[in-house]
């Protein structure tokens, strides 16, 4: 079992809105202060402080600012699904209840992300076990297997997009792979795949980049890779969708080591 890419972030203060996107990942945050604001497609989910809050992978998903006056913190923990199936015995899950008050679990999430943060591998596993097996009540078994969003007749749109991540995109471009106007394009795009063409590519392009970023990394150099006008530009978007900008992502990593 591979733990490395267990993953936590921190978030002391949320202060812009996070537009549709989605996570390959279980993304389980526990909320510290203020209120959580999940927007799914039919349903808006408000996590307070104590609470715990989870979206399942590939689950289209925006955060707006519930409150702007008052500070949101959290910390978000994610779990691959290759890693949950690992810890319940191969069983595939989706969690249905997205929102968990328990003293109990939030104990063992703290436990969790003290032993990721200390990289204590024996820690971790334990406290993932322990973790996971106290939250599983909230979810029932899945029988399909967790897979990249489901483009119809866009896979070829995907996967060029996913070959070319570094390029610069243009609607023409890409509605001529999938044989349809731009403007058909981009409606039936988003209808597919609940994202508009360019939100959809700025948020692949921020976590393929996300994946690139170590102590060494030169984040200027990356932006540029990445086809973003700037660092500016790239630092924006990348908190848009992470929460952080480049540069504290890479300080947090720098302080783990």
């Amino acid at each position: 079992m591979i733990l490395d890419d267990l993953e936590y972030l921190t978030i002391e203060n949320q202060t812009t809105e996070f537009p549709k996107h989605f996570h390959e990942t279980f993304c389980i945050s526990l909320i510290h202060s203020g209120i959580e604001q999940i927007d799914f497609e039919h349903q808006s989910l408000f996590s307070e402080a104590g609470s715990i809050s989870i979206t399942n992978p590939y689950e289209i998903h925006s955060n707006p600012l519930f409150d702007k006056t008052t500070q949101l913190k959290f910390d978000t923990i994610y779990v691959p699904n290759q890693l949950m199936k690992y810890i319940l015995n191969g069983k595939n899950i989706k969690f249905i209840n997205r929102k968990i008050n328990s003293k109990n679990a939030n104990k063992l999430f703290v436990e969790l992300k003290n032993a990721i943060d200390k990289q204590e591998t024996e820690n971790i596993e334990f406290n993932l076990h322990q973790f996971i097996n106290t939250i599983k009540s909230h979810s029932q078994e899945n029988d399909k297997e967790y897979s990249e969003l489901n483009l119809n007749s866009f896979k070829e749109v995907n996967n060029y997009i996913e070959k070319h991540i570094c390029e610069k995109f243009s609607l023409d471009e890409l509605s001529k792979i999938a044989n349809i106007n731009k403007y058909g394009f981009a409606k039936k795009f988003k209808a597919s795949t609940g994202m508009t063409p360019i939100n959809y590519i700025l948020m692949k392009k921020v976590f393929s980049s996300k994946m690139l970023i170590n102590s060494n990394t030169e984040l200027t150099t990356l932006a540029y890779q990445y086809n973003f006008t700037d660092l500016a530009h790239f630092s924006k978007t990348f908190k848009r969708f992470v929460g952080i900008s480049p540069k504290n992502y890479q300080q947090s990593i720098i302080e783990k080591l």
